[in-house]
């Protein structure tokens, strides 16, 4: 499946949810698509609805219901992507009609398996704001593309320590992003201490490649 099929403006991405969730309520009981599923999908539909309106409206849009609003859609979109990966995306009871109603990219008749991502992704930070940190990640095999054939995102890896981590397995926290930069918004106390990252490859069949080595930033 295309990772770029999902709308990038919220209010086209509002209306293909819904119109993928109302789908999924007629067929979840023959794809195996648990109900609670479908339920929590039109729960983070509603509240991201809701935290759009107020983000839209000039009288209540603040860099704080931005922000919400950025939020409740990264929970909607997050988890549209595992129900689709988990039941719909390579299950045969979807045929090509189902896909063109729900929205989704038509499966090619024969398809190359995505490569496990051998390289790792170049990654530069930029402090756009307190207490904000974005890191930028693109393909090192070309300055032109953002990722390598075949790859669906890529997976972070972090934590604030005191002194530099030895093992990878010390950056407790994780993330994932399919489109470049990934934002990592942190509380004000936490603002003058040292985030150490690290970033790898995942293809479209959820293999991971290898790990970066492991950066260091000052959260602004």
């Amino acid at each position: 499946m295309s990772t770029d099929f999902i709308p990038k403006a919220d209010n086209q991405f509002l209306v293909w949810l819904k119109t993928l969730i109302a789908y999924l309520q007629t067929k979840f009981a023959e794809w195996g698509v648990p109900q609670t599923d479908v339920r929590d999908l039109e729960t983070l539909a509603s509240e991201f609805e809701d935290a759009l309106g107020i983000a839209e409206n000039p009288s209540t849009r603040t860099v704080v219901t931005i922000q919400a609003k950025n939020d409740a859609r990264h929970a909607a979109e997050s988890k549209t992507r595992v129900v689709l990966k988990a039941y719909v995306t390579y299950n045969p009871a979807v045929s090509n009609a189902d896909r063109d109603a729900m929205g989704l990219p038509i499966h090619k008749t024969t398809r190359t398996p995505a490569p496990v991502p051998t390289d790792v992704p170049e990654a530069e930070i930029v402090l756009p704001s307190p207490a904000v940190v974005e890191i930028h990640f693109r393909s090192a095999e070309s300055s032109h593309k953002a990722k390598p054939d075949g790859v669906h995102g890529a997976e972070f890896a972090w934590a604030i320590l005191d002194t530099p981590p030895v093992d990878w397995k010390q950056l407790i926290h994780s993330a994932f992003d399919t489109h470049t930069p990934l934002r990592l918004t942190f509380e004000g106390s936490e603002r003058g201490k040292t985030l150490y990252y690290a970033l790898r490859w995942e293809n479209t069949r959820g293999e991971k490649g290898p790990w970066s080595e492991i950066f260091s930033a000052i959260i602004p």
